[in-house]
Protein backbone atom coordinates (compact mmCIF):
# COMPACT_ATOMS: atom_id res chain seq x y z
CA UNK A 1 0.00 0.00 0.00
CA UNK A 2 2.92 2.53 1.03
CA UNK A 3 4.30 1.69 -2.67
CA UNK A 4 0.94 2.04 -4.32
CA UNK A 5 0.89 5.36 -2.19
CA UNK A 6 3.51 6.59 -3.13
CA UNK A 7 3.44 5.62 -7.19
CA UNK A 8 -0.26 7.89 -6.60
CA UNK A 9 1.87 10.34 -5.72
CA UNK A 10 4.38 10.69 -8.44
CA UNK A 11 1.40 10.30 -10.30
CA UNK A 12 -0.31 12.90 -9.01
CA UNK A 13 3.12 15.62 -8.76
CA UNK A 14 4.00 14.67 -12.33
CA UNK A 15 -0.33 15.16 -13.50
CA UNK A 16 1.02 18.41 -10.84
CA UNK A 17 3.63 19.78 -13.65
CA UNK A 18 1.52 19.04 -16.66
CA UNK A 19 -1.32 20.74 -15.44
CA UNK A 20 1.31 23.67 -14.67
CA UNK A 21 3.32 23.84 -18.07
CA UNK A 22 -0.37 23.48 -19.63
CA UNK A 23 -1.51 26.37 -17.62
CA UNK A 24 1.36 28.09 -18.19
CA UNK A 25 1.28 27.84 -21.96
CA UNK A 26 -1.90 28.62 -21.59
CA UNK A 27 -1.18 31.77 -19.99
CA UNK A 28 1.38 32.23 -22.39
CA UNK A 29 -1.12 32.04 -25.44
CA UNK A 30 -3.72 34.38 -23.50
CA UNK A 31 -0.82 37.18 -23.26
CA UNK A 32 -0.32 36.84 -26.61
CA UNK A 33 -3.89 37.28 -27.38
CA UNK A 34 -4.60 40.11 -25.61
CA UNK A 35 -1.11 41.62 -26.96
CA UNK A 36 -2.81 40.96 -30.78
CA UNK A 37 -6.11 42.12 -29.76
CA UNK A 38 -4.94 45.32 -28.43
CA UNK A 39 -2.76 46.34 -31.15
CA UNK A 40 -5.52 45.29 -33.68
CA UNK A 41 -8.17 47.88 -31.41
CA UNK A 42 -4.61 50.26 -31.86
CA UNK A 43 -4.62 49.74 -35.27
CA UNK A 44 -8.46 50.00 -35.93
CA UNK A 45 -8.70 53.05 -33.71
CA UNK A 46 -6.39 54.42 -36.26
CA UNK A 47 -9.03 54.14 -39.11
CA UNK A 48 -11.29 56.92 -40.34
CA UNK A 49 -14.17 55.47 -40.08
CA UNK A 50 -13.23 54.10 -36.43
CA UNK A 51 -12.58 57.39 -35.42
CA UNK A 52 -16.10 58.65 -36.47
CA UNK A 53 -17.55 55.85 -34.88
CA UNK A 54 -15.90 56.66 -31.88
CA UNK A 55 -16.82 60.28 -32.24
CA UNK A 56 -20.67 59.44 -32.92
CA UNK A 57 -20.69 57.04 -29.78
CA UNK A 58 -19.51 60.36 -27.85
CA UNK A 59 -22.21 62.44 -28.59
CA UNK A 60 -24.85 59.23 -28.30
CA UNK A 61 -23.71 59.21 -24.35
CA UNK A 62 -23.97 62.90 -24.48
CA UNK A 63 -27.47 63.14 -25.46
CA UNK A 64 -28.37 60.03 -23.71
CA UNK A 65 -26.63 62.10 -20.11
CA UNK A 66 -28.98 65.33 -21.65
CA UNK A 67 -31.78 62.96 -22.17
CA UNK A 68 -31.92 61.33 -18.89
CA UNK A 69 -31.18 65.05 -17.21
CA UNK A 70 -34.15 66.79 -19.05
CA UNK A 71 -36.27 63.47 -17.74
CA UNK A 72 -35.37 64.29 -14.56
CA UNK A 73 -36.24 68.15 -15.03
CA UNK A 74 -39.33 67.41 -16.41
CA UNK A 75 -40.18 65.68 -13.25
CA UNK A 76 -39.42 68.12 -10.95
CA UNK A 77 -42.14 71.29 -11.23
CA UNK A 78 -39.75 73.03 -9.76
CA UNK A 79 -36.44 73.04 -11.95
CA UNK A 80 -35.04 75.35 -13.60
CA UNK A 81 -35.68 74.23 -17.36
CA UNK A 82 -39.60 74.25 -16.51
CA UNK A 83 -39.42 77.38 -15.15
CA UNK A 84 -37.55 78.63 -18.12
CA UNK A 85 -39.82 77.02 -20.50
CA UNK A 86 -42.98 78.43 -19.06
CA UNK A 87 -41.36 81.92 -19.19
CA UNK A 88 -40.51 81.26 -23.08
CA UNK A 89 -44.25 80.47 -23.06
CA UNK A 90 -45.65 83.80 -21.44
CA UNK A 91 -43.08 85.86 -23.68
CA UNK A 92 -44.72 84.11 -26.45
CA UNK A 93 -48.12 84.21 -25.62
CA UNK A 94 -47.54 87.78 -24.94
CA UNK A 95 -46.48 88.23 -28.38
CA UNK A 96 -49.23 86.53 -30.16
CA UNK A 97 -51.44 89.14 -28.16
CA UNK A 98 -49.16 91.78 -29.01
CA UNK A 99 -50.01 90.57 -32.50
CA UNK A 100 -53.48 90.06 -32.51
CA UNK A 101 -53.95 93.50 -31.20
CA UNK A 102 -52.33 94.83 -34.35
CA UNK A 103 -54.14 92.80 -36.52
CA UNK A 104 -56.98 94.32 -35.03
CA UNK A 105 -55.86 97.82 -35.24
CA UNK A 106 -55.17 97.34 -38.68
CA UNK A 107 -58.27 95.75 -39.84
CA UNK A 108 -59.80 98.33 -38.08
CA UNK A 109 -58.13 100.96 -40.15
CA UNK A 110 -59.13 98.79 -43.26
CA UNK A 111 -62.51 98.95 -42.67
CA UNK A 112 -62.40 102.69 -42.64
CA UNK A 113 -60.57 103.10 -45.45
CA UNK A 114 -63.05 100.99 -47.10
CA UNK A 115 -66.50 103.04 -45.73
CA UNK A 116 -64.17 106.19 -46.81
CA UNK A 117 -63.36 105.09 -50.55
CA UNK A 118 -67.12 103.83 -50.64
CA UNK A 119 -68.40 107.12 -49.64
CA UNK A 120 -65.50 108.80 -52.43
CA UNK A 121 -66.83 106.40 -55.12
CA UNK A 122 -70.24 107.96 -54.18
CA UNK A 123 -69.12 111.35 -54.42
CA UNK A 124 -67.69 110.63 -57.37
CA UNK A 125 -70.50 108.99 -59.06
CA UNK A 126 -73.07 112.16 -57.83
CA UNK A 127 -70.58 114.51 -59.41
CA UNK A 128 -70.29 112.67 -62.47
CA UNK A 129 -73.96 112.72 -63.08
CA UNK A 130 -73.56 116.26 -62.17
CA UNK A 131 -71.15 117.03 -64.43
CA UNK A 132 -72.80 115.10 -67.31
CA UNK A 133 -76.21 117.09 -66.77
CA UNK A 134 -73.97 120.22 -67.01
CA UNK A 135 -72.36 118.98 -70.02
CA UNK A 136 -75.88 118.01 -71.51
CA UNK A 137 -77.41 121.60 -70.43
CA UNK A 138 -74.31 123.32 -72.04
CA UNK A 139 -74.26 120.88 -75.69
CA UNK A 140 -78.20 122.24 -75.87
CA UNK A 141 -77.36 125.39 -75.31
CA UNK A 142 -74.19 125.50 -77.87
CA UNK A 143 -77.32 123.42 -80.73
CA UNK A 144 -79.50 126.42 -79.56
CA UNK A 145 -77.04 129.25 -80.06
CA UNK A 146 -75.65 127.54 -83.29
CA UNK A 147 -79.48 127.13 -85.01
CA UNK A 148 -79.99 130.63 -83.83
CA UNK A 149 -76.49 131.81 -85.56
CA UNK A 150 -78.23 129.33 -89.02
CA UNK A 151 -81.61 131.26 -88.49
CA UNK A 152 -79.94 134.40 -88.05
CA UNK A 153 -77.11 134.12 -91.42
CA UNK A 154 -80.34 132.39 -93.27
CA UNK A 155 -82.56 135.87 -92.48
CA UNK A 156 -79.76 137.90 -93.18
CA UNK A 157 -79.20 136.08 -96.36
CA UNK A 158 -83.19 136.74 -97.08
CA UNK A 159 -82.37 139.86 -96.01
CA UNK A 160 -79.86 140.50 -98.74
CA UNK A 161 -82.29 138.73 -101.01
CA UNK A 162 -84.94 140.77 -100.43
CA UNK A 163 -82.55 143.86 -100.55
CA UNK A 164 -80.34 143.10 -103.74
CA UNK A 165 -83.96 142.58 -105.42
CA UNK A 166 -85.39 145.50 -104.27
CA UNK A 167 -82.69 147.34 -105.42
CA UNK A 168 -82.78 146.12 -108.64
CA UNK A 169 -86.25 147.19 -108.76
CA UNK A 170 -85.61 150.24 -107.50
CA UNK A 171 -82.72 150.79 -110.26
CA UNK A 172 -84.90 149.51 -112.64
CA UNK A 173 -87.59 151.91 -112.07
CA UNK A 174 -85.07 154.21 -111.99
Amino acid sequence: MYAENVKLKLELETQREDLESIVSRNNGYRKRIAESINRFSVAENKLPFMIELNKKRAVVQQLKKQKEEMILDLHNPGSAAVKQVQEEILYISEQIKAILECINAKQKIHKEELERHAMLRKDIEVQKKRYNAILKRLHSQLNKAQLSRRQYQWNIQEMRKTASTLRHSLGMSQ
